[in-house]
């Protein structure tokens, strides 16, 4: 971790090896310190090696970083920054690598952020479409773009970029903070998203208007004390790497992430349990059959389990790197993850019967085209009729 007073100490001690170890004879570069290791003096044209840290996420100390002498005897330094270069590449063991993992991800998010913005143009551009339920879509899926949209800019930015990581500048820590508010703003508005539904639903009597009113502050400003707390501890303790974190989720935002999944939960049960007692009762002349009603029951479960996000109940707790089955953890994850933007935008959008009605009447007008001189051919055999008529009268 860069932490000022481990800096401090480690750089007094490698400059005291240093200076009590002898250089090698002819040109050779001078030992110096990165502020994760400390790098001895070394001949000209050759390469030394030093155990890999074990405070960086993910770094395994059984393996070995180096560092490069070039033969004018100087550091090799890196092209993009023009500054002496450690590399610490080889501190990740193969088995450890997330490359295909972060990759999932990127695809995911980019494939649901193109349907996301889709869906919203297309929901914005039919006046038609506009209701409590719809505004109540929108918005969850307004978030959902903005927090994958954030993702791929930080993959981009900052996982991709070993060095942001280790100097940590200010905008990644904000972009992590202003991260964390869109992840949880996802959160929040699949609990709007149940709140509605359960709402409409149960209660007969109920102003949409306030209840759409009452939804927008929440889905938008619920996050703000959970991200603004977890923004200001991690800025407090002044932690490292653009605020990553691979250990236990933090308390500030686990709570709210486990009350709205519980919630929502709760409010899946009871509209099953609604639904099953309106289809026993509106029977007609007999009694809906209990397969009927099971398979309404399930059709509905499978519908709004991802707008409530209730696949989190699948794997709530993510295991340890030593655990076997942590990659395959890892794979559903990304993939459940990545792609629940698309999956809401194809159900409750793309398949959405409002929506074809919408399309196809527009697709109608767009394709139709009247036939050509159809108005001057009506007029013309007009004519010739009306012309044949007054010949037989004169005749």
């Amino acid at each position: 971790m860069d932490d000022p007073v481990r800096i401090a100490r480690e750089r007094a001690d490698c400059e005291a090896r240093n200076n009590a170890t002898a250089p090698p004879p002819g040109l050779y570069c001078e030992g110096t310190y990165d502020t994760w290791q400390c790098w001895p003096h070394t001949p000209a044209d050759t390469t030394t090696f030093a155990p890999c840290p074990g405070f960086v996420p993910g770094f395994s100390t059984d393996l070995f970083a180096h560092k490069v002498c070039t033969a004018n005897g100087t550091w090799w330094q890196h092209p993009l920054s023009g500054r002496p270069w450690s590399n610490y590449t080889t501190c990740i063991k193969p088995e450890d690598d997330v490359g295909d993992i972060v990759a999932l991800y990127e695809a995911g998010y980019s494939v649901s952020l193109v349907a996301l913005l889709l869906s919203l143009g297309i929901l914005f551009y039919f006046k038609s479409l506009r209701c409590a339920r719809i505004t109540v879509h929108m918005n969850l899926f307004a978030s959902f773009a903005l927090n994958n949209s954030l993702w791929l800019a930080w993959y981009g930015l900052v996982v991709r970029s070993p060095e942001t990581l280790r100097e940590s500048p200010v905008w990644c820590q904000l972009l992590n903070a202003v991260l964390q508010y869109a992840l949880l703003t996802n959160y929040t508005w699949m609990l709007c998203e149940g709140l509605y539904l359960h709402t409409v639903l149960v209660s007969a009597f109920v102003s949409e208007r306030r209840l759409v009113r009452a939804l927008l502050a929440a889905g938008w400003l619920l996050p703000v004390p959970s991200a603004v707390t977890h923004a200001a501890r991690r800025g407090a303790a002044r932690e490292p790497f653009c605020w990553t974190d691979e250990g236990a989720p933090r308390l500030e935002l686990a709570a709210l992430v486990c009350a709205v999944v519980l919630l929502n939960l709760a409010f899946l049960c009871n509209i099953v349990r609604v639904l099953c007692t309106k289809l026993r009762a509106g029977g007609g002349a007999g009694v809906a059959r209990p397969s009927a009603t099971v398979l309404h029951a399930l059709r509905a479960t499978c519908l709004l389990a991802p707008l409530l996000g209730l696949q989190y109940l699948l794997m709530p707790f993510r295991p340890p790197r030593s655990a076997s089955w942590w990659l395959a953890y890892e794979y559903v994850s990304a993939m459940t993850t990545s792609l629940q933007g698309l999956c809401v935008a194809i159900l409750y959008c793309f398949c959405n019967g409002e929506v074809l009605a919408q399309l196809r009447r527009r697709w109608r007008v767009l394709t139709f085209r009247p036939r050509a001189n159809s108005t001057t051919n009506t007029t013309v055999s007009f004519v010739r009729s009306a012309a044949a008529g007054a010949g037989e009268e004169k005749v």
